[in-house]
């Protein structure tokens, strides 16, 4: 399946080689055929049959006695993918992204990455930034045959949109935004084809009502109202007042802001008494803290379980080495950690959400709308905390879960431990025992032949005693004789040295006297 975007070349006519490329997934209307046909381009059956599926004033929607749940226009999120999903779950409308209708009129690159769409696509509104009258119904013109419609956005907070005057500036040019929708009702051909905005409020509501009448007096087919002023982002949304604008109005209005469930749905459309509900991620907060809740009584349940008094350490130590848990336990650590990590982030986006709907601030009057409004905020806030507790309550069993665990796996390491050392006590203590007998078996028969074999023992004993005094005074003897013998040759080797010494000093006198000699004589020769 190939998604064509749609062509800018003259007045929402397309060109001969984009009517040979494959026309799967094209979605237009019997007027664009009409068209083809003037120009003399070839029209063939299954070209007709795809493309002649006319497009209903999405407009019908809201008289239908049911409440409108709308697909909002979010920023990369709200393409052809995201819409083809949620229309398979009861989505009534579909928004796309907001896009720049200036570049969407100026660049044939920008067309083609900003908006595709396909057969089931529908219906669509293509919502628009814009600040020139003109501009805008040429936007319209190019996406009209593939659209039920485009919404004009006046509700945009952020820096940058206001600062190039679009978006939430809008709702303080009435005027402007009055010729913009008059100007693509002029230009459209489409009588089906439906011109919407979305506002945010006033602090003043009188100018927001002002601002709706004129918009509808230049023929907008419904007004999306988003329940706060521009400089509120998380603070409660004012229904009250989007209950004024829609008591004010004769046209439709779809209520915006903070709706995450058929539920809030529910609620605002009691409230508001509005016909549609502009909403952004449809039950998924429902489901989502319905998973936390089933993760939390898991919790409960498994903790319960493992406090069973009847089954031992011992015995959760051989389920968990288990096979199957042996391999899951690889990617155990993982497992843990990215809990933990998501618990947290809903953790702190339950505290945000109890912080938000906490500081409730609405006019002291006694109006049931009013009253209305207070009751939802406090239902809010009440969700909030119970999320609150949910992702608390599932973070800290969690966690004594972990440790529940460890502590149960040390235990048993250590009850088999001990089993081991009680073992081998007993075996050391049943060998004691065996030696204890065996030694007073002995004990017994050595005094049983006590009287017997006293005196010879005895006779033995001192019969190795004199021989080994006699062998140790033979040694002795023969100790003190090499004694003496040692010390007389010492005596002889100190007289021999002694008689050597003199004998050298009368040799050394005589040669000193021959010397003395021998040198006289020599002088006399000279």
């Amino acid at each position: 399946m190939e998604w064509i975007s749609p062509s800018a070349r003259g007045h929402c006519t397309p060109s001969e080689d984009k009517l040979k490329t494959k026309i799967q997934g094209v979605v237009m209307c019997s007027p664009f055929i009409r068209r083809m046909q003037s120009n003399n381009l070839p029209v063939t059956s299954q070209f007709r049959e795809i493309m002649e599926c006319p497009l209903s004033n999405p407009a019908d929607l809201f008289h239908s006695g049911c409440i409108v749940k709308i697909c909002a226009p979010m920023v990369r999120y709200s393409k052809l993918a995201f819409r083809t999903l949620v229309r398979k779950y009861s989505c009534d409308l579909c928004y796309t992204p907001m896009i720049v209708a200036a570049d969407f009129v100026r660049s044939v690159k920008a067309r083609h990455s900003e908006f595709t769409t396909n057969q089931g696509d529908h219906p669509l509104i293509v919502q628009f930034a814009a600040k020139e009258a003109q501009v805008l119904a040429d936007a319209a013109c190019i996406i009209s045959p593939f659209a039920d419609g485009i919404d004009l956005n006046c509700g945009c907070p952020q820096r940058w949109a206001m600062a190039e005057g679009y978006g939430a500036c809008l709702i303080n040019k009435p005027e402007l935004v009055q010729e913009m929708v008059r100007q693509v009702r002029n230009r459209v051909e489409n009588s089906m084809f439906s011109v919407s905005i979305k506002i945010r409020i006033h602090g003043d509501l009188k100018r927001t009502v002002d601002l709706c009448q004129k918009a509808e007096a230049a023929g907008v087919s419904w007004i999306t109202v988003h329940g706060r002023n521009v400089e509120e982002r998380h603070q409660p949304v004012h229904y009250d007042a989007i209950k004024i604008i829609k008591q004010s109005m004769s046209i439709p209005v779809v209520a915006n802001g903070d709706m995450k469930s058929l539920k809030d749905v529910e609620e605002v459309h009691q409230i508001t008494g509005t016909d549609g509900k502009n909403k952004h991620l449809v039950d998924k907060m429902t489901f989502q803290w319905t998973a936390v809740a089933a993760f939390l009584y898991a919790e409960i349940a498994i903790i319960l379980i493992l406090c069973i008094p009847v089954i031992s350490p011992l015995r959760w130590q051989k389920i968990f080495f288990i096979p199957l848990w042996s391999k899951i336990a690889t990617y155990w650590n993982k497992a843990f950690l990215a809990i933990i990590v998501l618990l947290i982030v809903l953790f702190l986006d339950a505290v945000r959400e109890v912080r938000k709907y906490s500081n409730v601030n609405l006019a002291g009057k006694s109006t049931q709308s009013t009253a209305n409004a207070y009751d939802h905020i406090q239902m809010k806030l009440f969700r909030s905390q119970r999320n609150l507790y949910l992702s608390g309550f599932s973070l800290f069993l969690w966690l004594v879960l972990r440790r529940t665990i460890s502590l149960i796996t040390l235990l048993a390491s250590e009850m088999r431990t001990q089993e081991a050392l009680e073992i081998q006590v007993e075996n050391t203590n049943a060998v004691a025992k065996k030696s204890l007998e065996e030694n007073e078996k002995l004990l017994r028969s050595l005094k049983g032949k006590k009287n017997t074999e006293t005196g010879q023992l005895s006779e033995i004993i001192n019969k190795k005693l004199k021989e080994e005094m006699e062998k140790l005074k033979a040694e002795l003897n023969k100790a003190s004789n090499a004694l003496t013998k040692t010390k007389s040759e010492i005596t002889a080797v100190k007289k021999q040295s002694e008689g050597l010494i003199k004998e050298y000093g009368d040799l050394a006198e005589e040669h000193k006297n021959l010397q003395e000699n021998a040198d006289e004589r020599h002088k006399k020769v000279l």
